[in-house]
């Protein structure tokens, strides 16, 4: 049961609902049923992070989801504000993500989760797919994880003590 709902809470925050599930806890009289939400929030500008909540009522079990996301947020370097810097591939379990950067008015090319990722982050030009197994909170935790690896022109050319104009060329050929 997959949903995405777009809240927007402050002005500058992006919060994606990702998913919403049922859960029960087998007692001695029966089943206690719970509810689980896991949430992406982002401020549009770079930063992004997720968390998961569970709660007797689902307002409950999102609201905390929300907390934790905002509470693990990092900022992740884009190029021209639409993109990542370069290709990219992670996995997290047995959930594998391959990122590539996209040229401007490509658009979000995503499924799931990690399209729910790219637009509270405010990226605008991505590929992306999912290799393995579907699972969303794997998918969200191997995103994550591929997009905290990007290194940007100027990171790269300060670790190999070159100039970043020779960063850049050798990525263009």
């Amino acid at each position: 049961m997959e949903q995405h709902h777009k809240r927007e809470v402050d002005k500058d925050l992006v919060e994606k609902l990702i998913q919403i599930r049922r859960v029960s806890k087998v007692v001695k009289g029966g089943r206690r049923f719970g509810f689980a939400a896991l949430v992406v929030s982002g401020d549009g500008q770079g930063r992004v992070g997720f968390g998961s909540g569970k709660a007797k009522e689902v307002p409950e079990a999102i609201r905390k989801a929300s907390e934790e996301a905002k509470k693990t947020w990092v900022r992740i370097p884009l190029r021209e504000g639409r993109t990542i810097h370069h290709d990219v591939k992670a996995k997290f379990s047995s959930s594998t993500v391959i990122l590539r950067s996209a040229s401007k008015g490509t658009g979000i090319i995503s499924g799931g989760p990690s399209r729910a990722i790219f637009e509270s982050l405010g990226i605008s030009d991505i590929v992306s797919k999912a290799i393995g197994t579907k699972n969303p909170h794997n998918i969200v935790k191997s995103t994550m994880k591929a997009l905290q690896s990007i290194n940007t022109p100027k990171s790269v050319s300060a670790r190999r003590g070159i100039d970043m104009n020779d960063v850049i060329n050798k990525r263009e050929n």
